[in-house]
Formats: C-alpha cells, sequence, structure tokens
C-alpha cells in the first residue's frame, strides 16, 4: 500500500525546490505585499479625507 507523505515532509520538500531568497526583498508572499499596500493607502487616504472635512467645518 503507498504511503503518502506527512504534511510536514511536503512542506520541506517544497521548501527545498524553492529559490534562494533574493537579497533585500521584504514581502515573501506576493498577496501580503498588495494587502499591506492597499490597507495603508486606505488610512493615509482615510487622514486626509478626515484632514480636509475637518478644516471645511472650522474645527481646530
Amino acid at each position: 500500500m503507498a504511503r503518502r507523505k506527512s504534511l510536514e515532509e511536503r512542506i520541506a520538500d517544497r521548501q527545498a525546490r524553492r529559490p534562494p531568497l533574493e537579497e533585500g526583498k521584504t514581502f515573501e508572499h506576493g498577496p501580503a505585499k498588495y494587502l499591506f499596500v492597499v490597507l495603508i493607502s486606505i488610512i493615509v487616504l482615510g487622514h486626509f479625507i478626515g484632514l480636509f472635512v475637518l478644516m471645511g467645518l472650522g474645527i481646530h
């Protein structure tokens, strides 16, 4: 009967086949990078919108 490798063995095999990470690369996962950029952009945009709203209302 054929035995399937354990999850840990499959992960180790997959990581062994990967090329080494490039120097200076911050994010190992592409989706995490895009999520980080989107969230930071939303926060900065929200702060600017809030600033302009408060300036328009004359609140210091």
